[in-house]
């Protein structure tokens, strides 16, 4: 026995599931095709809020290393240009050097030597002009931690009158940046504790005696000081004395000490030879180089004014190149250390590329769309969409009416 079962469709309702059907097909292939043309397969937050918020942070990410990049870019640029012009620097006190040598010719006479001072004061005038070099946005290349557009000034026409404009200190580096200016203060300028760079003359020299260099004292000792002083010879009952006079503000006179021949006279953490027998009455200048250029200037004058006959050109000659050689490791330090910066830029671009990296390759998995899988769904959506259109065309054709004669 045969049963035969009838279900009963509804046409209105078939229509409605069939239109339904083909307007959920046609919202999908529109958003298949907007991310197709975008790249994207996350155009509004709605799409996924969780892959949204991954991008934002990776893009958020990424403008800020771009942000750090352009910055150190800049303080790199500064860093470099500050090296070149300290390499400068070094190139001329060494030619600097070279004339103050030839001064010491005993060939030459007055005239020759005034024009090595000519020469001399050229190259000063440079490296002065060096130290108060600025970069591409007109800050200071040598400005420490903060100086006026020109670090250094000359105070007066006289030897060793400069003085540093600004506030000496390295700022150091951090993870994302260098320092975009170095420590002037510490390139050009000098500390007495520190260098022990001192211009030694006679006042007065009846016995026709010299000098050797002032050095520190073995440590402990007392301070250094930083004054200039003054060093008086007299003679009590037959013995010769010396008096150390502090140039402050105001004087301090020492106590009257004995001189033995070929001792040193120690004083504030100094200590100073005297070649020959001093007379009562001679007279000793003891005067701090506080920079470069006035170690320069020093040097220009005692060679301008020298003369052949002058004892004392042997002894300038010798102080100024001790002091210029203080002054050039000075240089040579300082371009060391824009050297470690230009490294430490180097390392730090390389760790901001990988980060950008990093950050691209989030942003990309969370927002980015799989090109061929997208175009592969989508050839299958339409054609989904496809026999949709043609199947429903079918059906909408089927009724009793086509058949009734």
């Amino acid at each position: 026995m045969t049963i035969n079962t009838f279900s009963r469709l509804g046409t209105a309702s078939g229509y409605a599931t069939a239109v339904g059907n083909i307007s959920a097909l046609q919202e999908s292939l529109a958003t298949l095709q907007q991310s197709l043309t975008s790249g994207l397969k996350i155009n509004q937050p709605s799409d996924d809020p969780i892959g949204a918020a991954q991008a934002e942070r990776a893009i958020t990410r990424l403008a800020r290393i771009q942000s750090d990049q352009k910055a150190l870019g800049l303080q790199t640029d500064a860093i470099t240009s500050a090296e070149s012009t300290l390499g400068q620097s070094v190139t001329a006190m060494q030619s600097f050097r070279q004339l103050v040598v030839s001064a010491g010719n005993p060939t030459l006479t007055t005239t020759d030597r005034q024009t090595i001072a000519l020469q001399m004061s050229q190259l000063r005038d440079q490296v002065l002009s060096l130290s108060n070099t600025t970069d591409a946005n007109g800050q200071p290349l040598f400005g420490a931690l903060g100086s006026a557009l020109a670090p250094f000034v000359q105070q007066s026409n006289a030897p060793a009158s400069y003085s540093f404009n600004g506030v000496a200190g390295q700022n150091a580096s951090t993870t994302v940046s260098i320092p975009a200016a170095l420590d002037g203060d510490k390139a050009f300028m000098f500390k007495p504790a520190q260098d022990a760079s001192y211009n030694v003359s006679f006042a007065t020299n009846g016995g026709q005696s010299s000098t050797g260099a002032v050095t520190l004292q073995p440590q402990p000792a007392p301070p250094v000081t930083g004054s200039d002083y003054q060093i008086d010879f007299s003679t009590n009952a037959g013995v010769a004395q010396y008096t150390v006079t502090q140039l402050s503000t105001p004087p301090v006179v020492g106590t009257p000490t004995n001189y033995t021949a070929g001792s040193p006279i120690n004083f504030d953490g100094l200590s100073l030879s005297v070649t020959g027998t001093p007379q009562a009455g001679d007279s000793i200048k003891v005067q701090a180089n506080t920079s470069v250029f006035g170690v320069m200037d020093q040097a220009i004058s005692a060679i301008s004014s020298s003369t052949n006959s002058s004892g004392t050109l042997s002894q300038a000659i010798g102080q100024a190149l001790a002091n210029i050689d203080i002054g050039i490791n000075h240089l040579q330090a300082a371009r060391g250390l824009a050297g470690v910066l230009m490294n430490r830029s180097d390392s730090i671009g390389a760790a901001q590329t990988a980060g950008s990296t990093r950050a691209e390759a989030a942003r990309s998995r969370a927002q980015d769309i799989d090109m061929v899988k997208a175009i592969t769904d989508f050839q299958t959506q339409q054609t989904g969409y496809d026999a949709a259109l043609k199947s429903y065309g079918q059906i909408q054709k089927l009724s009793l009416f086509n058949y009734i004669s």
